[in-house]
């Protein structure tokens, strides 16, 4: 397997500004040493559902009639107690449990801007005297179901929002109870909370009609309706780049919102439960499935069960595509591949929903257009269950997935419980020696520290028949790395850990670095981003690039897990490489096994895919094995750029008859545009490639954003 050297640059542009503390003056020894006396002890809880034969609950259990078995050991229950919710109201209209939900999400991703303060319910037409909401105790909430209804208006359209507000509107008026304190929340590019929990349905019904054909986007990818949509968000901030655009175009920002709801909740020792109303998750590509592990272990830990509700309802998978989409091209659709490709695009937005729902003790709804019984099913479940605590024999931080078994000693019964969590991590205590190794666990835990936001991206590249050049590179705003105090200002230091995996996790390329950035650099770090590259030979097939990154000042570490696909380009009807977007063009050696360095440049790929107007854009890539007559190809190739269906701008039809790489029988393009031509705003690139010869073509596209 060959490596290429990994490469440093400092480049773009960054935002916000975070100082690492200063370390405290060292105190001086008592007088008198007193005797201290540590207990180390962790208690872990888990609520549990226990059905007969025809699915009643079993009521009358006592705790010597459950075992509970960790990893396979047996475990002693310190704690029980049987909660069972009737309807009768107990005098609490609302409480305020939801207030630093929003903060703690802006504060994870490290925002430029504080969040927002939640809205306030609407006024109203009096002038009442009502004391405002207190925070409310667990002892207080008990006997409530805590319900959050949230509607990641970002993934639906307008009409999937307002189905599911109407359906929303109607479990409000007919089936809450004065028992269920119920919440409504939505996610676009933050977390905002529209009502805190209340039993008032007024209250929660006022909140709901602020939702409806006004709402709802329908992305990833962002797409605005007007011009002027466009240009107003790409003229929030024309200089700067916070960490919150690492995820315009991925999930993470749901999974921080999910995260950051069920971590609000945790201390409520109760069972509580989110209603997720989403459009699916689409995967873009660049999504960290740490974000994804790490929201579920976070709802595992508070009790919180998420309900997904797919609010496309029931689909049909028309042939060819339906009038949403240009029908399909070539032999596709009459050999079946292209009717299976909507299959599967349609099963991989739903993947993370199920996900969610069933490892946090919930259930997901799909493929259905009545959206009752998803209220109906969070009101049974959260009606009667037992709440069982025990102390964990097993006290190492290490991160691992610790196993529950829940057993009831009565025949013919039915336990539904959580099966696990994930155990704490120990970041603070580390000793310089065991770094690596704390390194080595995070690369290899399921559930890795994300403190740190990085981005991992990779590409493509033939180099022969089974072959392909596979570039990885690795973006860390300088915002979100902590200034070091005065005297180790010049000693910022980054160690990067990666490995690439093969379908079976065996390990097929390693990256390990440390890095030091250049002295003086922390009087600039805030308003740059620092950029890593790599590269790794590989066959086609599927694998996966996990990448750790850790600051060495602060300990602050980030993570980064995402698959990587190398086609198989013998049977593509055009054979074409991946496409890199850059704005920068860096100094370097040319190299015959890096494809993206040519005539001494390099070309910096923009991760983000965040351009400014004032940089050009380069596009590259690379269409293998054209057709030719008398040895002479005859490929065409040019740029259309869409902003929502409306083509704005193409670029003149550039044709290459020549090969540009004979021995990778490759014809190479590398176009520039200014960003300047174009009006701010969110745009699908397409690229337009046709084998004139063979009669062959490709149109592969990208999203990104101008400012």
């Amino acid at each position: 397997m060959a490596y290429a050297k990994w490469q440093r640059f400092v480049v773009g542009a960054g935002a916000a500004l975070f100082f690492a503390a200063a370390p405290s003056a060292q105190q001086a020894p008592p007088q008198a040493p007193r005797p201290v006396f540590r207990g180390n002890t962790q208690l872990v809880s888990v609520d549990v559902i226990v059905r007969d034969g025809n699915g009643a609950v079993v009521r009358g259990l006592t705790a010597a009639d459950f075992e509970i078995l960790e990893d396979g050991k047996p475990q002693e229950v310190r704690s029980f107690a049987f909660e069972e919710i009737t309807d009768k109201p107990k005098g609490i209209e609302s409480a305020e449990l939801l207030a630093g939900a929003q903060a703690q999400l802006m504060a994870d991703s490290k925002a430029k801007t504080p969040a927002p303060a939640a809205a306030a319910p609407a006024a109203p037409a009096a002038p009442d005297k009502e004391d405002p909401a207190k925070p409310m105790s667990a002892e207080a909430l008990a006997g409530r179901r805590l319900i959050v209804l949230l509607f990641d208006i970002a993934s639906m359209e307008p009409e999937d929002v307002q189905r599911a507000v109407d359906s929303a509107a109607k479990y409000v008026d007919g089936t809450m109870t004065a028992a269920d304190m119920v919440a409504v929340a939505t996610i676009s590019t933050k977390l905002d909370v529209l009502s805190d929990f209340s039993s008032d349905k007024t209250k929660v019904s006022a909140a709901l009609g602020r939702l409806g054909y006004t709402e709802g986007t329908a992305t990833p990818p962002p797409t605005a309706s007007t011009a002027a949509t466009d240009e107003a968000a790409a003229a929030d901030d024309t200089s700067s780049l916070d960490t919150t655009e690492m995820d315009m175009f991925n999930n993470d920002v749901r999974l921080r919102a999910l995260r950051a709801l069920a971590e609000t909740l945790a201390p409520i020792e109760q069972k509580k439960a989110i209603l997720y109303f989403s459009a699916g998750m689409q995967r873009s590509g660049e999504d960290n499935q740490v974000e994804l592990r790490s929201a579920i272990n976070a709802a595992v830990r508070a009790h919180v069960s998420i309900y997904s509700v797919d609010t496309r309802g029931l689909q049909a998978v028309v042939p060819g595509g339906d009038a949403t989409r240009a029908s399909g091209r070539g032999t596709a659709l009459f050999s079946g591949r292209g009717v299976a490709q909507q299959f599967s695009q349609l099963s991989a937005s739903q993947d993370t929903l199920a996900s969610l729902s069933a490892d946090t003790g919930g259930r997901a709804f799909m493929d259905s257009n009545d959206f009752g019984p998803a209220f109906e099913r969070v009101q049974r479940d959260m009606s009667a269950y037992y709440l069982l605590g025990y102390s964990t024999s097993n006290l190492n931080k290490d991160g691992r997935f610790r196993t529950i078994r829940v057993r009831v000693k009565r025949p013919n019964t039915k336990v539904e419980a959580r099966g696990g969590y994930f155990a704490d991590r120990d970041f603070q205590h580390t000793a310089r020696t065991d770094r690596e190794t704390q390194l080595q666990e995070q690369l290899f835990s399921a559930v890795s520290a994300t403190d740190l936001p990085v981005l991992v991206n990779a590409g493509y590249y033939r180099m022969a028949a089974d072959k392909y050049y596979v570039p990885l590179s690795l973006a860390v705003p300088g915002s979100a790395i902590p200034i070091p105090a005065e005297k180790d200002k010049d000693k910022l230091q980054l160690d990067v850990l990666g490995m690439v995996s093969d379908e079976q996790g065996r390990p097929v390329g390693r990256m390990r670095q440390t890095i030091n950035l250049p002295a003086g650099s922390t009087g600039t770090l805030t308003s740059r981003q620092v950029l890593y590259s790599s590269s790794v030979t590989l066959p086609p097939g599927r694998f996966s690039v996990k990448v750790v990154v850790r600051e060495n000042t602060s300990g602050l570490t980030g993570s980064f897990e995402a698959p990587v696909v190398v086609p198989e380009l013998k049977t593509a009807p055009l054979k074409v490489s991946s496409v890199l977007l850059s704005t920068q063009l860096q100094a370097a050696k040319d190299n015959k096994d890096n494809p993206l360095v040519r005539n001494g440049e390099q070309l910096v790929p923009n991760l983000t895919h965040i351009i400014g107007k004032d940089q050009k854009m380069f596009f590259y890539y690379e269409v293998y094995d054209p057709a030719a007559a008398e040895n002479i190809p005859a490929v065409r190739t040019s740029l259309a750029f869409y902003r929502g269906k409306v083509k704005v701008f193409e670029t003149p039809v550039i044709e290459r008859a020549q090969i540009d790489d004979p021995s990778r029988k490759a014809a190479v393009f590398q176009l520039e545009v200014p960003a300047g031509a174009l009006p701010p705003g969110f745009y699908t690139c397409q690229i337009n490639i046709i084998d004139s010869i063979a009669g062959k073509f490709a149109f592969p596209r990208l999203v990104f954003l101008l400012r």
